[in-house]
């Protein structure tokens, strides 16, 4: 049995078999349901929109590059007083796919070639099965990249309850061996 990964909220399978030349647009725009499964999957209070804008191009033979971007506007909890912190998320999607049988996918690894990554430059092309990839799931994962995992409200401060803090004893000692005692 083959472990499937689960399925996206907003899962688009964008045929790419036979591209056009010039790239097939695809406009995702989450209905309710989709964000509140969204909002969901990523722990935010709630995802008030969500699009995706993408251009499915082919890519060199076989090849399938997907470019464009995601725009979302979101509600998380701050970090300190949980209270409702809004932010506008605005993102560029890119990614490069390969048939999982091409030969230009194996060469790197299985055929004893070289591959250079460079930290800074495009993520190695993924594989993919059969004649269609989820562009959907992609444009999520970079959504899901561009939340801020620490939101903090403007202002929003740790309160302590007055009291100054306990000082460790690491905290002794190295301002014993600093000289700031």
């Amino acid at each position: 049995m083959q472990h499937e990964e689960p399925k996206s909220p907003v899962s688009f399978l964008a045929h790419v078999a036979r591209l056009p030349h010039s790239g097939l647009p695809v406009t995702i725009e989450a209905d309710a349901a989709q964000r509140e499964a969204l909002a969901s999957e990523h722990g935010l209070l709630s995802v008030e929109n969500y699009r995706a804008d993408l251009l499915v191009s082919p890519w060199k033979r076989h090849g399938v590059k997907v470019a464009g971007k995601v725009e979302a506007d979101i509600t998380q909890a701050c970090v300190v007083s949980l209270d409702p912190v809004h932010a506008h998320i605005d993102e560029p999607v890119e990614g490069l796919f390969l048939p999982h049988d091409s030969k230009l996918g194996r060469l790197g690894f299985e055929g004893g070639g070289e591959i250079l990554l460079d930290a800074e430059g495009p993520d190695a092309p993924e594989t993919f099965n059969g004649d269609s990839i989820d562009v959907g799931a992609l444009a999520e994962q970079f959504f899901g990249l561009a939340i801020d995992s620490y939101p903090h409200k403007p202002g929003a401060v740790l309160d302590n309850g007055g009291e100054e803090a306990a000082e460790s004893e690491f905290q002794r000692k190295l301002k014993s061996l600093l000289g700031n005692s």
